[in-house]
């Protein structure tokens, strides 16, 4: 199963919010190459980035910073945040992006979704971040009335080639993935799932790697905060 580290990027800084809210931040003094750097030293191959700034805006606002640790540290980088047409997908992979995730903009238009896989094929992941099973959007300012496994059942066969399901009422919190949740749309994608928001400790990785079509996991506070440790976490990384 492969680890995903997060970088989250606001103002040019590594930040993390809780359940997604920007009032509701910290900032963490070291910069976000150098946080790259720091897990490229470990031996870690993935990474997933999220540029917040690009979320609030709806444009690559940190793509230097980006473009700075894509070319620089030889990881494969999934980015996020605010992607909402073809040229801003096409600046990312132009950069040496593995994978390019869109969210709200595939959520409200299902044909960009559509678009977006059949131009750029196995490069797109459909990031489906969720709070009590229905969809949000916006960077999670707006609730809709669609449940998430709806929206998949719509969309499966499109061509996504991953799948990031995040709980919103987890992320941030560290108080365990939703595995329940993410199990039913594991069971129901067509590509491989990747598990997002609360991962607390060494025990949520292992227990992932019990859970059927998961690709990997997301891990974020847990690293900034101490609780896991990356030479504990280098172990777990497939």
């Amino acid at each position: 199963m492969k680890i995903f580290p997060a970088i989250d990027i606001k103002d040019g800084k590594c930040v993390r919010l809780i359940k997604g809210d920007f009032k509701n931040k910290t900032e963490y003094e070291m910069s976000p190459i150098e946080q790259a750097n720091k897990y490229k030293d470990y031996g870690f191959k993935n990474l997933h980035v999220v540029d917040l700034d690009g979320a609030l805006f709806g444009e690559t606002v940190n793509i230097d910073i980006i473009q700075n640790i894509v070319s620089n540290f030889d990881l494969k980088v999934e980015i996020g945040g605010g992607i909402r047409n073809l040229d801003s997908i096409q600046k990312y992979i132009d950069i040496g992006a593995e994978k390019v995730i869109l969210g709200s903009a595939a959520i409200k238009d299902k044909n960009f979704l559509k678009e977006a896989c059949d131009k750029f094929p196995n490069k797109i992941a459909l990031s489906l971040d969720a709070k009590d099973g229905y969809l949000s959007v916006s960077g999670w300012k707006e609730n809709s009335n669609q449940l998430a496994l709806d929206f998949l059942n719509e969309v499966n066969d499109y061509g996504v080639s991953r799948l990031i399901y995040t709980d919103i009422n987890k992320d941030g919190m560290k108080q365990s993935p939703n595995f329940g949740g993410t199990s039913k749309v594991a069971a129901k994608s067509n590509c491989p799932v990747i598990i997002s928001g609360g991962v607390s400790s060494i025990d949520d990785i292992k227990k992932a790697k019990g859970l059927k079509n998961i690709e990997g996991i997301i891990v974020g506070k847990a690293i900034y905060d101490g609780d896991i440790k990356l030479d504990e976490l280098i172990k777990e990384d497939a």
